[in-house]
Formats: structure tokens, sequence, C-alpha cells
């Protein structure tokens, strides 16, 4: 099943406009989360994914893809935000 990913563009913003959209509570972590200060970004985890698109355009600086649609620059971020959730 495909599952989307976000990219480099989130670390240091980590606007949750994604995660007010996500409609089964997959994209973490949420500020009110005790590791929300100290995570670099956020991650969709990819089991939870229902591939339903909602958090892409809310995403203002545009780091969510389709894990087939990652640029090249960024595809070490699919595992990542799998390896998150190990």
């Amino acid at each position: 099943m495909a599952a989307y990913v976000i990219c480099e563009p989130c670390i240091g913003t980590k606007d949750t406009a994604c995660v007010d959209v996500c409609p089964v509570d997959c994209i973490h972590p949420r500020r009110d989360e005790p590791e929300f200060e100290s995570t670099q970004m956020l991650y969709i985890n990819p089991d939870e994914c229902i591939d339903c698109g909602a958090c892409q355009p809310a995403c203002p600086v545009e780091a969510i893809f389709r894990d087939e649609d990652v640029p090249e620059q960024w595809q070490s971020y699919i595992e990542l935000n799998a390896t998150h959730y190990q």
C-alpha cells in the first residue's frame, strides 16, 4: 500500500497543518506530545497512512509526497519515516 512521506523541507518548520487534517492521526509528533520540541521534523507512519492525500495540500512548505513521487534527492526520507515508528 502506498503512503505519504514527509521530506527535508519540514526540518525546522514542523508546521502541524498536516496533523490537523489527517483523518487517521498517523503524523507525529503532535504539538501536545512531549517529543515535539526535541524532534527535527514530523513523520508519517507508513503502516497507518491510508493514502488519502489530505496532508499534501495542507503542507505550507511542500514537504509531503506520495512514496512513489518522492524526489530523487529525498529518497532516504521514505526509510526515515518508517524507521521513526520502529
